[in-house]
């Protein structure tokens, strides 16, 4: 038995220790649309659109001491990347690298005709592009 949907896509919350250095990567490099800065709870949620998912970057007025394990998929257990589908990996591979960000894994074929890259944001996460010509 497979939910309900409301919309076509997830959402994902990143909470994050700095909401200005992680809307420049997010906002400002990727060209996320901003729509909204909302008070949440202990602090202020900035929502993002990339295509129909919301991107809800999250800083809370007190910064847990509890960091998630950064290192991408062979860090640890949980989620560890998520993924955007791109027309051209080399071209936000290099304005990642160009704006400062760590390529912690740099443009390869997966299998054919689908490559892929992977960039830290601010805070250690991994954002996966996928580049899909087949």
């Amino acid at each position: 038995m497979s939910i309900e949907l409301g919309k076509d896509s997830i959402d994902i919350g990143i909470v994050v220790k700095d909401a200005e250095t992680a809307l420049k990567f997010y906002r400002d490099t990727l060209g996320f649309e901003h729509v909204a800065d909302t008070p949440v709870a202990g602090g202020t949620m900035h929502r993002l659109l990339c295509g129909t998912t919301l991107v809800k970057i999250v800083k809370h007025d007190v910064v847990s001491e509890n960091a998630d394990h950064t290192g991408g998929p062979g860090g640890a257990t949980g989620i560890r990347y998520w993924t955007i589908t791109v027309p051209d990996l080399e071209a936000i591979t290099d304005k990642c690298r160009s704006a400062g960000y760590t390529v912690a894994v740099e443009p390869r074929d997966v299998r054919p005709g689908v490559r892929i890259s992977m960039v830290e944001d601010p805070d250690g996460n991994w954002v996966e592009f996928l580049e899909n010509n087949a």
